[in-house]
């Protein structure tokens, strides 16, 4: 089948031949895939984990920081708001169906 009235030469819906041709070129030279090379796939673990910054061990004043940033964002924290603390039970207990206390 040739690709007859499409102006795309990407589209390969009419032309399962070249479609098929297409797909094993690109298999055959994506080189991205680590299942054959397990040093390989060691290697760009590594990396990636050091490139990423997200881990402290290696800086507890940064943990520290990051931690406090985290706390004052969340908004979680009842004990300065009472009203805040029963609305949050109320809609717990709305939405448990059920499963709460029955004594």
């Amino acid at each position: 089948m040739a690709n007859t009235g499409n102006k795309n030469p990407g589209n390969f819906a009419n032309d399962r031949e070249k479609a098929s041709e297409a797909g094993k070129k690109g298999g055959q030279a994506s080189g991205g895939n680590f299942a054959n090379d397990p040093g390989r796939a060691s290697e760009a673990g590594r990396k990636g984990g050091r490139a990423s910054g997200g881990n402290f061990a290696n800086d507890p004043q940064r943990a520290a920081e990051a931690g406090r940033k985290g706390g004052q964002a969340s908004g979680g924290n009842f004990a300065n708001d009472r009203e805040k603390a029963s609305e949050a039970g109320r809609k717990g207990g709305e939405n448990s169906r059920g499963g709460g206390r029955t004594s």
